[in-house]
């Protein structure tokens, strides 16, 4: 029998339980930083020294953190469904954790890439300095989309949550657009789950079980639930 697709919605929740802070920890402040000063396209054109030490620092903060149970609970449904995870996160946490398919919205940490042409990326796993050049001479930047810039992948995490047969969403103040709205391009009728702290205003989609519980601990209750679904 073919198994059902589970689609899963990720944010920042599922990471801080690692130890990774969000800017949304403290009035808008990221480690310290006004995410204008660090995390927009303006910053990059106004101080890309400044954005660049910043990235360095939160790559190394990743390299320094470990999986949770809640990522490594998410990859042990590929036991059961065809999971694919959207997040909204940078980090590789997921793919540590054990996942095989995950679509990073806003980018990922460990690339970085051509500032004339976001198709060349690398690997990166050190700093990224003015005057690092791409194979076509330009300037490298994190592999990230920062805030005033289009979400290129959006398209397709729209398509891949037209096909979901469960949705899971774990960590997500779905707040932030355009990934919050994707959830509305999930099927109607499908059963929904959400894990997180504080449950946002999504309570109202369809069918939906909400746990008002940290990432960790809801996974503990959404492995039940999800497995009479397999």
């Amino acid at each position: 029998m073919q198994r059902k697709r589970l689609v899963v919605l990720t944010g920042a929740g599922i990471s801080a339980e690692s130890g990774l802070k969000t800017f949304r920890d403290s009035d808008g402040l990221w480690e310290g930083f006004d995410i204008n000063e660090v995390a927009t396209a303006t910053a990059w054109r106004k101080n890309p020294e400044l954005v660049l030490d910043f990235y360095n620092e939160r790559r190394k903060n990743v390299k320094n953190v470990q999986p949770n149970s809640a990522h490594i609970a998410l990859a042990e449904l590929e036991k059961y469904f065809n999971v694919t995870i959207i997040t909204q996160n940078i980090d590789d946490l997921h793919e540590r954790g054990g996942s095989t398919n995950v679509l990073h919205l806003h980018g990922e940490i460990f690339k970085m890439r051509s500032v004339s042409d976001e198709s060349i990326t690398y690997r990166i796993d050190g700093d990224i300095q003015l005057g690092d050049l791409a194979d076509n001479g330009s300037q490298l930047r994190p592999h990230i989309v920062w805030f005033e810039e289009p979400v290129p992948m959006i398209e397709m995490a729209a398509e891949i949550m037209k096909t979901a047969d469960i949705l899971l969403i774990v960590g997500t103040s779905l707040v932030v657009y355009p990934a919050a709205g994707l959830v509305n391009y999930a099927p109607w009728k499908i059963p929904k789950f959400i894990v997180d702290k504080k449950i946002p205003s999504a309570s109202a989609l369809y069918n939906l079980t909400a746990i008002e519980k940290s990432a960790t601990e809801g996974m503990k209750d959404i492995i039940g639930m999800l497995r009479k679904y397999s």
